[in-house]
């Protein structure tokens, strides 16, 4: 209902601006969108409407690249290299003035490679800018095969451009880039251990999160939450509640979790691949420990109980049994 209630206050807000730029301007429907989520992102809904459009993240994702795979023509590869090169350059050559500039204004060496590399590639504004262009009458039609050219080709090229610039910047100055075993190091150094025992732990104070922790307040179990987003680490610094800020699915936040000393392990938290490892990891740090889970999906089910969940909770699953019982009543 609350969120509803502020998307529909959302789309109030925003949708007479957004008719009136499209009807002046010619603004795109993409902007509009564009906006919407930068303005509820912002909200106190943010968390709740990342976890309902969820299932839809990763299919939306899959057809962006099909669609951009779609849409490029591999035959630019063969008759435009000498064009497609230049463009290629031209990004490159953007990340290099990306990091001129971040050492000129007197930053370390580390952020400046760091940048340069994050901006070694096209962003997706880039094809709405084409469209725009081709539709104008100011690009030719070449000019969106060669960008998606270039996007697919530094796509694939970002990577290797940070493990290079993490290798250049380890060389260059060792101690801006700490290896895996100092980075750990500090991390148990910055995280104070947990002196609770037979505690519940509790990963995730989102939506679901945060009706557990009321629950096992009201029934006087003691509590511990881990969490990493912001908004919902501001919440907890006022809640009460003892609690690690940090990801549950690094070793040193389960270390100071104190498992071994648990009661049980919640995971209620939306992230398929974070649940999956923490799931994994509690089990290896206490065999015995109960672990509930929270899936979203029925293929995820499986992959928990397979990586050490004791029992998993499915929202969609829970509700049917609740109204197959209320059925059973009735009868």
């Amino acid at each position: 209902r609350d969120l509803m209630l502020g998307t529909s206050i959302l789309t109030i807000l925003v949708n007479p601006f957004l008719f009136t730029a499209a009807e002046l301007f010619g603004v795109s429907i993409a902007l509009g969108a564009f906006f919407a989520g930068m303005i509820l992102s912002e909200s106190p809904l943010s968390q709740r409407a990342a976890e309902e459009s969820l299932p839809l993240r990763d299919a939306f994702a899959v057809l962006f690249f099909v669609s951009v795979g779609m849409l490029f023509n591999p035959a630019v590869l063969l008759h435009e290299p000498v064009a497609l090169a230049l463009t290629v350059s031209v990004v490159l050559l953007s990340a290099t003035a990306a990091f001129i500039i971040v050492r000129a204004a007197g930053y370390p060496l580390a952020m400046a490679l760091m940048l340069g590399a994050g901006l070694a590639q096209i962003g997706e504004f880039s094809f709405i800018l084409a469209d725009l262009g081709i539709g104008l009458h100011l690009l030719p039609d070449l000019a969106r095969d060669l960008m998606l050219g270039t996007s697919i080709l530094t796509i694939l090229v970002n990577p290797f451009l940070f493990t290079a610039a993490e290798a250049l910047c380890r060389r260059l100055v060792p101690e801006a880039v700490p290896t895996p075993e100092e980075a750990r190091a500090v991390a148990q150094v910055v995280l104070e251990p947990t002196t609770l025992t037979d505690h519940v732990v509790l990963v995730g104070y989102g939506r679901v999160g945060t009706l557990v922790a009321d629950g096992l307040r009201k029934a006087g179990i003691p509590l511990l939450i881990i969490e990493e987003a912001e908004d919902a680490y501001e919440r907890l610094r006022n809640s009460g509640h003892a609690f690690l800020h940090g990801n549950a699915a690094e070793d040193a936040v389960l270390a100071a979790a104190n498992l071994p000393a648990a009661r049980i392990l919640f995971v209620a938290i939306p992230e398929a691949f974070e649940a999956d490892q923490i799931v994994e990891q509690a089990r290896r740090l206490n065999a015995a420990l109960p672990i509930v889970a929270r899936p979203h999906f029925d293929a995820q089910v499986e992959h928990l109980l397979k990586h050490g969940a004791t029992a998993v909770v499915m929202g969609e699953r829970e509700l049917a049994h609740a109204m197959l019982a209320h059925a059973g009543a009735a009868a």
